[in-house]
């Protein structure tokens, strides 16, 4: 679909959300965001109306994708290896609280229209969508403690800091917008929270807004708690059950040697618990300092899953130091599966939150290798030359859990010369995938406009290279800049 259609399409459906329940947007943590006064549509004593605004315009080129293996593995698909192009959205949306003494009732309705002009990463050309964002409706006690709030239709939720549970919507392919990644919200949620004091107990039952041409009719339901303390500290845990699936899971072949085994419907019944928690002293001898850490196992007796994941994160920042910078380390992990086991290791990174700075392991890599089956150490040093402008540096070395074993879905299964007969092999035979490289400008034009310029590369590693078959692998390099604004 072309961009004006695109955007037309998402403007004529404003006036359909000025006809549904809406309200304030929430934060990971449920607590409601004040809308800017001057979003204001409509107001009486008892009950507010308030429009919302987000989009962007992203003009993106890449060079040597996914360090041009493409020559490598499928000649004939004629895979550009060079590419740029220009993708966007738009998100409206509606939301209205009315107050009735301690009890509100509240909601929201939004949709996003995306495009994408040119061909992208992943070969999909001019495409664009428009869909449903949010359209929840709540309920919530306000005043003393405990308080309560339940919610019913699409919306967005977050689990801690997003290591499983944050991405709700799927963008790209027939949708556009690849790397902007518009669509956050859950297209079925029912989300009940309850708060005593510092504590948050929330559960939930959803399902993503997944692309018609990979549905998977995922189904989830759970629990979380977590603590609040001073802004910046938190600790929780989190309870995940996929109640129902059809999405596949990938098995090494016995000792690596033969194709993988595809399990049909793999994902049902996984159960994840999460341990998660961030800590960011004010005062002490730790004052300055960022302290994060993440744990994740994963069991699915059904087909004897045993999966894990996690991270640490440590931070520091020179408050009293010329231009502000903070040094962040990063640390994470999540298994693989063995081929010398019966059992099947492979992590679920389930709907992760895969930008930069979040759950991305490395910048351009991150677009091959998930969150399975590899580590990541990344350091990151930011600098703030005034309070409007921003520069942050983002270093990775990524390497494989397990040889010889899937690193995403399968990719690079191939023939390999074993003594003296060929046989299928999958995953990399050494440890050491890519080394990435991302710097980036942020400028804040004003508090409801941005812009962002950026340009990252990937060097592949001796496992990279080695799925090259003798011929050369070069380096993979992006440059982007982003106009985003929100209201």
């Amino acid at each position: 679909m072309g961009t004006h259609r695109t955007l037309a399409k998402s403007a004529a459906c404003i006036g359909l959300l000025a006809c549904m329940a809406t309200a304030h947007a929430q934060d990971a943590s449920g607590n409601t965001a004040q809308a800017d006064s001057r979003t204001v549509l409509w107001r009486s004593d008892n009950t507010t109306v308030n429009w919302h605004a987000e989009g962007g315009l992203n003009l993106v080129a890449e060079y040597n994708l996914f360090w041009d293996l493409s020559r490598v593995y499928d000649p004939q698909a004629n895979f550009g290896p060079d590419t740029h192009w220009l993708e966007g959205y738009f998100k409206p949306g509606l939301s209205f609280v009315h107050e009735s003494g301690n009890l509100d009732v509240y909601g929201m309705a939004s949709v996003v229209g995306s495009f994408t002009r040119g061909t992208d990463a992943f070969d999909a050309t001019n495409k664009g969508a428009t869909t449903i964002e949010s359209g929840y409706i709540g309920l919530r006690t306000q005043g003393a403690d405990p308080t309560w709030d339940v919610s019913v239709g699409p919306r967005e939720l977050v689990l801690g800091d997003g290591m499983l549970i944050a991405t709700g919507g799927e963008s790209g392919f027939e949708r556009g917008a690849l790397k902007f990644g518009p669509r956050k919200a859950w297209r079925h949620a029912a989300i009940a929270r309850f708060k005593a004091g510092p504590g948050h107990l929330t559960a939930f039952r959803i399902a993503p807004n997944e692309l018609k041409s990979n549905d998977g009719h995922n189904r989830l339901a759970g629990l979380d708690w977590r603590w609040d303390g001073k802004p910046g500290n938190f600790a929780g845990a989190s309870y995940i059950h996929v109640l129902k699936s059809t999405s596949p899971y990938i098995q090494a072949a016995p000792e690596g040697i033969g194709p993988s085994t595809i399990i049909p419907g793999g994902r049902h019944g996984t159960k994840a618990i999460n341990l998660y928690f961030q800590l960011t002293p004010t005062t002490g001898h730790l004052r300055n300092w960022l302290l994060s850490a993440d744990l994740a196992v994963e069991r699915n007796h059904r087909i004897d899953l045993r999966a894990w994941g996690g991270r640490v994160r440590v931070g520091y920042t020179f408050h009293d130091v010329q231009w502000t910078p903070s040094l962040t380390w990063t640390y994470q992990t999540f298994s693989g599966d063995n081929p010398n086991t019966r059992a099947l290791e492979r992590f679920d990174p389930l709907y992760y939150e895969g930008s930069p700075g979040n759950w991305a392991s490395g910048s351009k890599s991150s677009m091959v290798f998930i969150n399975t089956n590899v580590r990541s150490n990344e350091l990151a040093l930011a600098v703030n030359p005034t309070q409007r402008d921003s520069l942050t540096m983002r270093l990775a070395r990524l390497d494989a859990n397990q040889l010889n074993s899937p690193l995403q879905f399968g990719q690079a299964t191939r023939l390999e010369l074993l003594g003296s007969r060929l046989a299928v092999v999958n995953g990399v035979p050494y440890t050491h995938l890519s080394d990435d490289l991302l710097l980036e400008y942020v400028r804040i034009i004003n508090p409801h406009v941005f812009l962002t310029v950026g340009a990252s590369v990937s060097r592949p590693g001796k496992g990279v290279r080695a799925l090259s078959q003798g011929q050369k692998t070069p380096d993979w390099h992006d440059a982007f800049v982003t106009l985003f604004f929100t209201y």
